[in-house]
């Protein structure tokens, strides 16, 4: 096994008005590591990970990278079968590997193992922080696993905004959601939400597990299996924000 960290390279820089009036830096991390045992190329069990790290006021940069790291290393051992303890990425990495490792002694023939996972800035204002983060992984199977989801942040303490804290009223905002997801899908007002295909469970509506933002737009997105099958990918429904800020906090 080996690895390789390349350290710091700035995307962009944003200034957002804080406490202390600081500005937040965004970096880039890179990091990757392979299984270098009984394989060749493409053909060998990986981690790939590309993330970011805020700088700025400590304690506001801590707790953001605290949780978009803890988030990481959850889903790097989360689809392994004997759940172990990280407390780095890094290590997380290594443990992963180590279960292809593991795994293939037992059955030689057994596939690649992989992960890829991305974190990117998605909006940053001076009253959010939204980070969209995909997270890829194969370890067995007619398939990988892949799951899209966001971090919203507050910018003044670092603490994560949950959907509640974001929107005014649950009901008139799922309400405002499933009309712009029928609109967007072609479901006729009146018809069953799953009349074209969907699955969403007793037939009624549902927000997705996590929303997020861009500068321009509210973004729902549907994981596969969510609401669909496999084949159908992630949905994905792009509010613009005109529209969305009557429901919203901020």
């Amino acid at each position: 096994m080996s690895y390789k960290i390349k350290f710091l390279f700035i995307l962009f820089i944003v200034s957002i008005s804080c406490k202390k009036e600081e500005s937040i830096t965004l970096t880039s991390e890179n990091f990757s590591e392979e299984f270098k045992g009984d394989c060749k190329g493409d053909n060998c069990a990986k981690v790939t990970i590309d993330y970011i790290k805020f700088e700025g006021e400590k304690a506001v940069a801590d707790k953001i990278n605290y949780t978009i790291g803890s988030s990481i290393i959850y889903f790097l051992n989360s689809d392994l079968e004997k759940k172990l303890n990280a407390s780095t990425i890094t290590e997380a990495a290594t443990i992963f590997i180590k279960g292809y490792e593991a795994d293939k002694k037992e059955f030689p023939d057994l596939s690649p193992y992989d992960a890829e996972l991305t974190v990117i800035n998605s909006k940053t204002s001076s009253e959010i922080v939204s980070v969209k983060t995909r997270f890829y992984s194969y370890t067995g199977g007619a398939h990988g696993n892949s799951i899209f989801s966001f971090l919203n942040f507050d910018p003044k303490t670092g603490t994560i905004m949950t959907t509640n804290s974001i929107i005014k009223n649950k009901k008139e905002f799922t309400d405002f959601i499933e009309k712009m997801f029928r609109e967007k899908n072609n479901i006729p007002e009146g018809e069953n939400i799953n009349s074209t295909g969907f699955w969403f469970e007793n037939e009624t509506f549902k927000l997705p597990e996590s929303i997020g933002f861009s500068e321009t737009d509210l973004i729902i997105i549907y994981n596969q299996y969510e609401i669909a099958s496999y084949a159908d990918g992630p949905i994905e429904v792009l509010i613009p924000m005109e529209e969305a800020k009557p429901h919203l906090n901020f």
